[in-house]
This record gives structure tokens, C-alpha cells and sequence, in this order.
């Protein structure tokens, strides 16, 4: 009994250090089990701000391409093959497939995302066409030109009583045309073109002479064919990084296909008997345009000069010999801006004006020389993408100083192909 109850009392006395090695391995397994879940939360927290960086970055580049997607193709930077392609170069975590590199966020837009803003711009300073891209015009034109003249040859005695002649003349000039061109992308940055228009004019000139009674004379003239072919060729000279403004050389040649002035039959009196379709002389006009992007615009401007190869016409009409002749040239400037109310729409707003030189004409072996001309005009376009291959533009020249037209239209289809 004694031996039995020193066992006992033992066993007792050995509970509370098992005890408290139990809660020992207890509180380590524990403690063993929290750090293991707190690398898994750091973990998983990595995992979340790569997978929110992930959807933030396709987010902006989904939503840039939405933007651009409905300009004309080729004017994208990234079309669905890229914005596939750039996808699938992406894993889960964000990352690109070495796992070293993270996103990049994509490029700023280009010049070519901003053709819808430039579609409204005149012709001589539109974007270049993408390689490989053609694009074939067709367009129609209408001209109106008027004026009015009076002249006295006489003596004015007091103010309001004159003695002599007065002569009165009136001339309305309409000119339609029809115009098929093309351009083609050779490069990204050399663009080639050509144009065959057709022209039909109509001038009605009307001379009222005060003598000892009026007499009236109405001549009323057309004409109408082929006009004179041009072809010309583009070179953007700078791409336009860092915000600088795109540099675009130009080269135009322009043939003598159409019927000239000299070219035509007229009566004794020197009279056309209808109205010439061409200028009769060959000519090149070199240029310089500018783009400039200004968001939410684009300013544009150009420079040309237009240079008249002089020939001999060595032809006689009654008794005046004509000889040699030399058209003036021509300096053209224009500026103005374009910008696009949203996908689909776009206008522009300008002014150009071209200064041109005397023409020298020798007659009897006498040259002489016309007056300068002032052509200057405000000009407004506009543009409407149908769908991603057709669009409709249309610009209006509105004359400002007394040698230009009254009113230029232009209508164009351009199909992309």
C-alpha cells in the first residue's frame, strides 16, 4: 500500500511539465501556421496589385482602340492583328512571358491616328497614305465667277455731265468639272498621284456701249473635254516625334493634255469660238506642307511655287503674229486648322493666297506684259466617314479679293482599297 502511494503521488507530480511541453508544441505548431499564412496573404497580395495593373493597362489600351477604330484602315497604330498580338505576348500575372519585364503602357497616339482630323484638309496638305494602301477619288466641282466693269472715255465737264463714251460689260463665267484621281502608298513616307479631269464652261459677256444710242452686244461662249492630266509625288520628310510638327515635301507636273487658248478657232475679229478645256503650256509646282498636332486640333499650313514653261506659238491671228509666250508663275501660301467633333465628323477652316506674276506675250515682235493677279480665299471643309471605306468630303472657297472666283465647291467620294 505504501509502495502504491508513492507511485501515485509521483505520476502527480510529473502532470504539469508534460502539460506544459504539450502547449509548448502547441503554441510553435501554431505559431509555425501563422507565419505560413501570412507569406500566403503577401503572396496573394502580389498576385492582386500585378493583376490590377494588368486590367488597368488593357483597359486604356481597350478603350484607345475603340477610339481610333473607326478611322480609315491603316490609320491605327495598333489594328486587331497588333492589339491580338500584343495580348498574347501578356501572362496572367501581367507580366511578359520572361517574367523580368513588366508592362509597358503603349505609345502615344500617332500622326496617322489623327487622319480623321485631317480628312476635312485640302488635298495639297492631307496625311500620306499608308504602304501598300490605294485610294482611288472621284469628285466634282462647280466655279462661279462674275464681274462688272464700266468705263468712260470722255470729258467730264462738271460732276454728273459728261460728254463722250460709256461702256458698260458684264461677264458671268460657271466652270463645272468632273475629276478621277488615285494615290498610292509606295512607303509609309512616299506617296504617288495622278489626276484626269474633265471640264465644261459656260461664259455669257455681256457689253452695253452709250453712243448717241445703246447698243448691246451678247457673246456667249462654252466649251468642253479632257483638262489638262497632273501627276505628282510626296515625301514626309520628319516623323513628327516629341510633339514636333510633320514636314511634307511635294513635287507636281502638270501637261498641256487639255485644249489651250492658242489652240483654238477664232473669227476676224479674234473672237474664241469656244473656250479653251487646258492652259496650252506645261508647268511644275514644287511644295512644302506642315502639320502640326494641337489637341484638340491640327494646324496645318504649305508653300508652293507654280512655274509655267514658256513656248512659241508662232501663229497669226489677223494681222498680229503671236510669238513667244511665257504664263506668270504663281507663289501659293495657305493656313488654316482642322478638328474632329467625334468618329465620324470632321471640319476645317483656312485661308489660301496665291500671287501671280505678269504674263509676257510677244506680239509683232513686241512683248508685253498683263497685270498681276491677287487670288485669295477663305476655305471650309468638310467630312463625313460612311464606313470604313467610303467617305464624303466637301470644301468651299469663298473669294476675297476682286481676282478670285466668287465660289469654288468641290465634292469628293474617297474609296479605299
Amino acid at each position: 500500500m505504501v509502495c502504491a502511494s508513492e507511485g501515485a503521488a509521483r505520476a502527480q507530480e510529473e502532470d504539469p511539465s508534460a502539460r506544459l511541453a504539450r502547449l509548448e508544441a502547441l503554441v510553435a505548431e501554431q505559431s509555425r501556421r501563422l507565419s505560413e499564412q501570412e507569406a500566403m496573404l503577401a503572396r496573394q497580395a502580389e498576385l492582386l496589385e500585378a493583376q490590377s495593373r494588368r486590367i488597368d493597362e488593357r483597359w486604356r489600351v481597350d478603350n484607345r482602340y475603340s477610339e481610333v477604330a473607326s478611322v480609315p484602315p491603316g490609320a491605327t497604330l495598333l489594328g486587331p492583328a497588333g492589339l491580338e498580338a500584343w495580348r498574347a505576348g501578356q501572362d496572367t500575372t501581367g507580366q511578359n512571358p520572361d517574367g523580368r519585364s513588366p508592362i509597358q503602357p503603349p505609345p502615344p497616339p500617332s500622326l496617322n491616328e489623327r487622319r480623321l482630323q485631317l480628312a476635312a484638309v485640302p488635298e495639297e496638305v492631307a496625311v500620306l497614305s499608308p504602304k501598300g494602301r490605294l485610294t482611288f477619288d472621284v469628285s466634282a466641282e462647280y466655279t462661279r465667277s462674275s464681274a462688272n466693269r464700266l468705263v468712260f472715255r470722255g470729258v467730264e465737264i462738271v460732276p454728273g455731265l459728261q460728254i463722250g463714251v460709256i461702256e458698260a460689260s458684264e461677264a458671268d463665267r460657271d466652270t463645272f468639272g468632273a475629276t478621277i484621281a488615285g494615290r498610292y502608298g509606295i512607303t509609309d513616307r512616299i506617296e504617288v498621284d495622278a489626276r484626269i479631269p474633265y471640264l465644261k464652261r459656260n461664259d455669257t459677256i455681256t457689253t452695253v456701249q452709250q453712243r448717241d444710242e445703246a447698243v448691246t452686244r451678247t457673246i456667249d461662249l462654252k466649251g468642253d473635254g479632257i483638262g489638262d492630266v497632273e501627276a505628282g509625288i510626296r515625301y514626309q520628310i520628319n516623323g513628327g516625334e516629341k510633339g514636333r510638327p510633320v514636314f511634307v515635301a511635294g513635287l507636281r507636273v502638270k501637261s498641256d493634255t487639255g485644249e489651250g487658248p492658242f489652240d483654238i478657232p477664232r473669227d476676224e475679229f479674234g473672237v474664241a469660238s469656244r473656250l479653251a478645256t487646258g492652259s496650252g503650256f506645261w508647268g511644275i509646282e514644287p511644295s512644302l506642307s506642315m502639320l502640326f498636332p494641337s489637341d484638340p486640333a491640327v494646324i496645318f499650313a504649305n508653300i508652293s511655287y507654280f512655274a509655267h514653261l514658256p513656248r512659241d506659238i508662232d501663229k497669226r491671228e489677223g494681222d498680229i503674229l503671236i510669238g513667244r509666250v511665257d504664263p506668270g508663275d504663281s507663289i501659293g501660301l495657305g493656313i488654316g486648322f482642322a478638328f474632329a467633333l467625334n468618329q465620324r465628323f470632321s471640319y476645317s477652316l483656312g485661308y489660301k493666297h496665291n500671287y501671280i506674276r505678269p504674263t509676257s506675250t510677244e506680239l509683232n515682235n513686241i512683248t508685253e506684259k498683263s497685270d498681276d493677279l491677287q487670288i485669295g480665299a477663305l476655305t471650309f471643309g468638310m467630312s463625313y466617314r460612311i464606313t470604313d471605306r467610303f467617305s464624303l468630303n466637301g470644301n468651299f472657297e469663298f473669294g476675297v479679293t476682286e481676282d478670285a472666283p466668287d465660289m469654288r465647291f468641290v465634292l469628293r467620294v474617297p474609296v479605299v482599297f
